[in-house]
């Protein structure tokens, strides 16, 4: 394992585009990183960098200390998973795997020895003498990842492997790969559009914009503490609702009433003229369904519901609302570049499955004002980031983070020269 340092990395093309614009990231030992971000945002580029596919325009890529701007690819001795699987279709899953171990010439024992302790660990040694062909997608990817483990690489590198498989694989495979890097406790980069993924697989993620990032951090800070509109817009599903507001004294007036601030917030916001209000769905609920013991810590309104979604343990409610020009024109443009219809004029409220709430009809609802966000529409930076809350949940993540890694490594069965954690 190795940890990966990225220092100040530039990439530009021929034209002089940036596709990745002054990058630093330390990505450490065992950890799992994932790079996430909408399309052409430079993720994959970085990664491509990492393994030696692209060449670095400007900067220092370091992998266990070393620089390796200069190393070719088949130097830094990482493993790359790629988004189509990368198989050979007239060699068998055994030799499929063993290729990376043929190409070292090593002795057909060590092989088989190898590449048996990896079938083992992805449960694949029922299919070693089948052809790619005669696999499923799941299957066919973890022929992929077994390829990986037999290098016994510094770290794993994923190009959107998922992306292939439909949606109830996809899950499966999520489930697998964490399983899989936690039994290895190896360092994995892990590139994605689907923020699900990020979400549900990594120990930090890193969020890129046109390639310059706008947060790291760990999935739930990322949620809970976004740095700004862009992460608050992509983070989430369904994503933050954006609502127009001014200030007045310690109060945001919004399209669906007021809402009381604290006095850190109303003092991060004072001074402030038109501002937007970023509320999560969840933050909302039928005001009828409300316990009279935390009613207080939030606020009532009325509003027109257009559309209901009922989803059988959960429900949404769709409610249009006016907005400025300047804020229509900029959820538009958001919307366009996280390629998401829902950053509308239009907030999406989830509320409990048991709701009577009908569409056609004025509905109350609750809002707990305790946990929305205020945003400059100007720079996109939330004021009201609790950077206090941030830095524990960033804290309490690493401590668990280096918790895995540590069990990793102290109950760990040598595999080839090479390590997996025992089940």
């Amino acid at each position: 394992m190795a940890a990966i340092d990225m220092k100040n990395i530039i990439k530009k093309y021929g034209d002089g585009f940036p596709a990745v614009n002054d990058v630093s990231l330390d990505i450490a030992d065992g950890e799992f990183m994932i790079l996430v971000g909408p399309s052409g945002c430079g993720k994959s580029t970085l990664l491509r960098m990492i393994v030696g596919l692209e060449d670095i325009s400007g900067g220092d890529m370091l992998i266990g200390g070393q620089r390796v701007n200069d190393k070719a690819p088949r130097d830094r001795n990482l493993s790359m998973v790629f988004q189509n699987y990368a198989l050979y279709p007239h060699l068998s899953v055994f030799e499929n795997i063993a290729f990376p171990l043929r190409l070292h010439k090593m002795p057909d024992e060590e092989v088989r020895r190898r590449v048996t302790e990896a079938a083992d660990v992805l449960e694949l040694h029922e299919h070693l003498e089948r052809k790619p062909a005669n696999l499923s997608g799941g299957q066919r990817q973890r022929v992929a990842m077994g390829r990986a483990i037999v290098r016994e690489a510094e770290a794993f590198l994923f190009d959107e492997p998922l992306s292939n498989l439909d949606a109830k694989l996809r899950g499966q495979m999520r489930t697998e790969i964490a399983r899989l890097q936690r039994r290895l406790g190896i360092t994995t980069v892990y590139v994605t559009h689907d923020q699900t993924e990020a979400m549900t697989l990594g120990d930090r993620v890193c969020v890129l914009r046109k390639g310059v990032i706008q947060q790291v951090a760990s999935p739930r800070e990322l949620y809970e503490q976004p740095a700004n509109l862009f992460v608050a817009g992509f983070i989430g599903s369904p994503p933050m609702n954006f609502l127009p507001a001014s200030v007045e004294g310690s109060r945001l007036v919004t399209p669906f009433g007021p809402i009381e601030l604290d006095g850190r917030r109303a003092a991060a916001v004072a001074g402030h003229d038109l501002l937007l209000v970023g509320i999560r769905p969840e933050y909302f609920e039928d005001a009828s369904l409300v316990d009279d013991a935390k009613r207080h810590l939030g606020s009532t309104f009325r509003a027109h519901v257009d559309v209901t979604e009922w989803l059988g343990d959960s429900q949404y409610a769709y409610i249009p609302y006016d907005a400025p020009e300047q804020v229509t024109a900029q959820l538009r443009e958001l919307s366009r570049e996280l390629d998401s219809e829902a950053l509308r004029t239009q907030a999406i409220v989830s509320i409990d499955a048991t709701s009577r709430i009908r569409e056609g009809r004025e509905a109350e609802f609750w809002l707990d004002s305790r946990k929305v966000h205020v945003f400059d529409p100007g720079t996109g930076a939330n004021l009201t980031r609790d950077d206090d809350a941030g830095a524990e949940l960033t804290r309490l993540a690493a401590e668990d983070r280096a918790e895995q890694v540590q069990e990793a490594q102290a109950t760990r069965a040598t595999v080839g020269g090479g390590s997996v954690r025992t089940a």
